[in-house]
């Protein structure tokens, strides 16, 4: 084994260490799967319109006019440290909506943020060992480490107010609130470290007249409102693990007035109802958008895990 390899090896299994008191499930928690009651059929979706799934917590599944991507792909059953194959950490609440294999060929695999969570080692290791050399990929400034021994097309760093021209799409990079390291003692920029530290991004994405805002993870902030002219048709927003985490994470109804206040047409939740990172019930950010979605000028496009939204063209 090379030395670096050594060492890394060492350094995970000291983070799993660390990090596995604070973050694993209970062993009930980690045994208890809600049944889902819708499954997408990407097969069937039409290359003419935009049309995206939640397949769980952050990722979503969007074919925008025959172009794949994925956001932050969680597809397996636990999230953690990656050690001798596996993760080591908490294990879903909820199964994801489509299996790893039931997945088409993603173009692009759009990634936030270094968190666990978001970007996650094995999945990303079963689609470019799956399809080598055959995705392109976006992350954020300075988390490209994590997963640049992986078999990609290409690999792209976009920091905040980027912007990228991949396969015809233009993506844009846009600061949250939020915060980036992987492991506790690295270096991030929430932490004062804006030259050398992680970052985290949301993006837009803008092709053939259609744009969506991927807001990654983020708490409240007035950082979006320089997307306003973006003309936004879809906003992807986290809505979960804001109690008591609020520093860090918007409830339903900041991330519902953060979309409506950049004139998003359509709302689609994310990062609930998969993990328990936080103290609030299982159903609560779901029941809350529902019940504030009232209050703004835009439409909630998918409620539940596994729905499917399509915006005709």
């Amino acid at each position: 084994m090379k030395r670096k390899d050594f060492l890394k090896k060492t350094a995970l299994a000291a983070g799993a260490t660390f990090l596995a008191p604070l973050f694993v499930n209970s062993d009930s928690e980690a045994k208890t799967l809600v049944k889902l009651n819708y499954k997408p059929e990407p097969l069937g979706w039409s290359n003419e319109n935009l049309t995206l799934a939640w397949i769980g917590h952050s990722t979503i599944l969007i074919n925008i006019f025959g172009k794949w991507i994925i956001t932050d792909p969680v597809m397996f059953e636990r999230i953690g440290v990656y050690f001798f194959g596996g993760s080591f950490g908490p294990a879903r609440l909820t199964p994801p909506a489509l299996l790893s294999h039931e997945f088409p060929k993603p173009d692009i695999i759009l990634l936030s943020h270094a968190h666990m969570d978001h970007m996650d080692y094995p999945s990303l290791k079963f689609f470019t060992e799956k399809y080598p050399n055959q995705i392109d990929v976006i992350t954020a400034y300075l988390t490209k480490d994590v997963i640049e021994d992986l078999d990609w097309k290409s690999i792209n760093v976009m920091d905040w107010n980027d912007e990228l021209t991949l396969q015809g799409i233009r993506f844009r990079a846009n600061e949250v609130k939020h915060f980036g390291w992987r492991f506790p003692w690295e270096r991030d920029r929430s932490r004062g470290y804006v030259k050398d530290g992680r970052s985290f991004n949301s993006y837009v994405i803008d092709y053939n007249g259609k744009k969506i805002l991927f807001g990654g993870d983020t708490a409240m902030t007035n950082k979006f409102q320089n997307l306003k002219s973006e003309n936004i048709d879809v906003a992807i927003m986290p809505i979960g693990a804001y109690n008591p985490w609020v520093r860090n994470h918007c409830n339903p109804e900041e991330a519902l007035k953060m979309s409506s206040e950049i004139g998003a047409k359509y709302f689609i939740p994310i990062h609930t109802k998969t993990f328990k990172q936080s103290n609030e019930p299982f159903a609560e950010a779901i029941d809350w958008m529902k019940r504030d979605a009232s209050n703004h000028n835009m439409q909630i496009g998918l409620e539940e895990i596994g729905q499917t939204f399509t915006l005709i063209s």
